[in-house]
Parts: structure tokens; C-alpha cells; sequence
């Protein structure tokens, strides 16, 4: 499947802002055999005072800005065409959960594709006991590794309720599974506690999501969203997998990535610093068209 993204964040500010430094991590990722990018363009407005492109420990693309003092607006705009491979039919090759110990005691590497960095706790993604016995209970009885990751991810959405105004980007994690709502990126992190407690290596994904209008609705632009999955590793044979416990379905063509990390710290649109002593607002909006 072939798209057109179209992502655009904005930032109004109360009072002329200090001196800031920005990193974006916006452009979609290129994929062996997932998916291609055959272009990308961010712009930004006002024009920055430097710009520098590099690629993290993780593989995600990001850019490096400093922006100028006075600042009363701040946009940003990624414009790319991506293709997506059909996974198609995909086999379970991964072995029991109880065999998972023993691949990982065999892969020594450390590389950005280990699955040793996405075992232990990350500072967003705490053990919370109560999401520990959750996805033990989940899990019970799951033949395979990647099926002990669907059925988590299926238990996950049955018990949450997605609700935009229920959670901030800083709620944690226990907070937001004690009230059993909120979105994406909660429904991801609570799932990669889950799995992590269980000894799956997990990550957090940070992509895009098309959405489809109700039948006979026509499709609004600004209507599809940056979205938020999870990648599990379910040994040496069944290799990594990507999970959208807020769809209850593993990743396919309407998933775009981004990139991943160990939680969403990892993988932000947008980090850094900025002076200011005013009110602010944002925003942001997602085209993401068929071609």
C-alpha cells in the first residue's frame, strides 16, 4: 500500500519566547521488507538558525534545530510517500514462553535490534505489580510467545475504555491502568509493562494509523492521528513482532512506523527547550491518503 502523510504540528505562544533548541522525530523509517520511504520533507517555520539530520541509537530519523528568541508562533509540517508491504499470511514460529529465557541467554548482541534493551523497566515504564499479575493471568495457558503477546493485547483492550481526555502525555502508567482508560500511548506503555513483567522484550512504537470513515461518510481531512503500538520479541526463531493493543490487531498496512524505543521518552514528535514565561497551545493534524 502506497501513501501520502501530511503531518502538521503547531505551537502558539502568550509572549515572545527565549532562545530554543528542538529535536523532531517525525519522518517515517525505512524498513527492510515493511516498508519504503521514497521521499520525506519537513519544514519549519520561522526558519531556524541551524538544522542538523542524524540518526539515534535506535534507528530513528531525527532533527536537530535551534530556533531564534521572539518566537509568537512555531509550525511544523512532514510531507512524505511511504509504501507498506502486506505482511500476508504470517506463521507462528515462536516456541513456548518458557523456552523465551534460554534465546535470550543465547543472543549476546547488544546492537539496536537486541532484544536486551527492552527487558528491564525504563523510566516511563516502571514494574507495577498490578499490571504484572494482570498480564500473567492474560497470558495463562498461551501455547506461544506471540500468542501470550496477542492474548495480552486482547485482554488489554477488553478491560480499557480509549478516552481522549482521560490521561495527560505524563500520566503514569499505573494511574491510567487503575482507571482502565485513556489512549494509545497508555494502552502501548500498559502493554509493554505487561509483557516485560512476563520476561518478553518489549518496545514502545511511535507511527501513524489510517483511519476509514463510517460507510457512506466521506473521509475528513485532519482525521488520521500519529498513533502509538508495541514491538515484542518472541525469540530467536519467531523474531519481532508488532502489536496495536488499542485495535486489538497486529500491525498490518495501515501502520505506518516511525520508529520505537524503550517508552515514549524514546520516540517524542517533538523534545527540548524552550524559554518562555507565557501560556501556550498546541496542536497537530495527520492526512495520511492511499495513492
Amino acid at each position: 500500500m502506497r501513501y501520502r502523510l501530511a503531518l502538521s504540528i503547531r505551537y502558539r505562544f502568550d509572549r515572545p519566547t527565549g532562545a530554543a533548541r528542538q529535536v523532531l522525530r517525525i519522518c517515517p523509517a525505512d524498513l527492510p521488507g515493511v516498508q519504503t520511504v521514497e521521499s520525506c520533507t519537513v519544514s519549519v517555520r520561522p526558519e531556524p538558525e541551524d538544522r542538523r539530520a542524524f540518526t539515534d541509537f535506535f534507528g530513528m530519523r531525527a532533527l536537530d534545530l535551534v530556533l531564534p528568541a521572539g518566537l509568537t508562533d512555531l509550525d511544523f509540517t512532514m510531507t512524505a510517500e511511504v509504501t507498506r508491504a502486506d505482511p500476508g499470511q504470517v506463521f507462528d514460529l515462536s516456541g513456548p514462553l518458557a523456552g523465551l529465557r534460554a534465546d535470550l541467554a543465547a543472543h549476546t548482541g547488544l546492537d539496536a535490534q537486541s532484544p536486551h534493551h527492552f527487558l528491564a523497566p525504563s523510566p516511563r515504564i516502571p514494574l507495577v505489580p498490578d499490571i504484572a499479575r494482570f498480564a500473567a493471568v492474560a497470558t495463562a495457558g498461551a501455547p506461544t510467545t506471540r500468542a501470550a503477546v496477542e492474548a495480552l493485547g486482547r485482554a488489554l483492550h477488553r478491560a480499557m475504555r480509549f478516552d481522549a481526555a482521560a490521561t495527560e502525555v505524563d500520566t503514569p502508567i499505573a494511574t491510567a491502568f487503575a482507571g482502565r482508560h485513556g489512549v494509545c500511548q497508555d494502552f502501548s506503555q500498559i502493554m509493554v509493562a505487561g509483557l516485560r513483567s512476563l520476561g518478553i522484550p518489549a518496545a514502545y512504537v511511535s507511527g501513524f494509523l489510517r483511519t476509514l470513515p463510517p460507510p457512506g461518510r466521506p473521509r475528513l481531512q485532519g482525521a488520521d492521528a500519529m498513533h502509538a503500538w508495541v514491538r515484542a520479541w518472541t525469540g530467536a526463531k519467531g523474531g519481532w513482532v508488532d502489536y496495536d493493543p488499542t485495535n486489538a490487531c497486529f500491525a498490518g498496512v495501515d501502520h505506518v512506523t516511525i520508529g520505537h524505543g524503550r517508552d515514549y521518552s524514546d520516540t517524542a514528535p517533538v523534545t527540548g527547550m524552550l524559554r518562555t514565561d507565557g501560556a501556550q497551545r498546541g496542536s497537530h493534524s495527520v492526512d495520511m491518503d492511499e495513492l
